[in-house]
């Protein structure tokens, strides 16, 4: 969907599409070399990662395993309830594996520290996080990511997978979202 169309939900554009493609490509290389000879395991955290999770995993130069979690702190809302729920588990297990958990965002930081605690646990061999956004100043506790896309204001942002009432996953870009639909 072109920003034309949708010019007056969208007050800026945070990280274009060209910036996107650009630093996945770049963490996918730094990836590769972080974990060249070892086993890795992809799991995206669904439905904002969708996008993260294809586009990164077609600029990695190497054989991968994938699966999908679906995990929720929001609800309806704009702020996360801090309370996690899963809402769709791994089909594989994880005993022994090298997980990369790729993420949309890291805002809090409530459902990533839940996420890594729940994942280690299960007895996964390391557990890494790539997110494609981090909000410093939205952190409520201390996630820290091996690998980031980019470092955005606490504002409420839509598009490449995120959502606001599952509408503007699909922008190809990132933006923030206009306060007049959602205050």
């Amino acid at each position: 969907m072109e920003l034309s169309k949708i010019s007056g939900d969208i007050e800026k554009v945070v990280v274009t599409e060209e910036q996107i493609q650009k630093r996945l490509k770049e963490l996918a290389a730094q990836v590769e070399k972080d974990y060249e000879g070892r086993d890795l395991l992809l799991i995206g955290v669904l439905k904002g990662a969708v996008m993260a999770m294809a586009d990164f995993s077609r600029h990695l130069q190497r054989h991968i395993d994938m699966d999908w979690m679906a995990v929720s702190s929001y609800g309806a809302g704009t702020q996360s309830s801090g309370v996690v729920r899963i809402l769709k588990d791994l089909d594989k297990d994880i005993l022994n594996r090298e997980v990369l958990i790729i993420e949309d965002i890291l805002d809090t930081g409530l459902t990533l520290s839940w996420l890594t605690e729940n994942l280690t646990s299960r007895g996964a061999k390391s557990v890494n996080i790539l997110t494609v956004l981090r909000k410093p100043d939205a952190a409520k506790v201390s996630v820290n990511p091996k690998y980031v896309g980019f470092d955005i204001p606490s504002e409420f942002v839509v598009g490449y997978g995120l959502d606001f009432n599952e509408k503007y996953r699909n922008l190809p870009f990132i933006g923030v979202l206009a306060k007049h639909l959602y205050s």
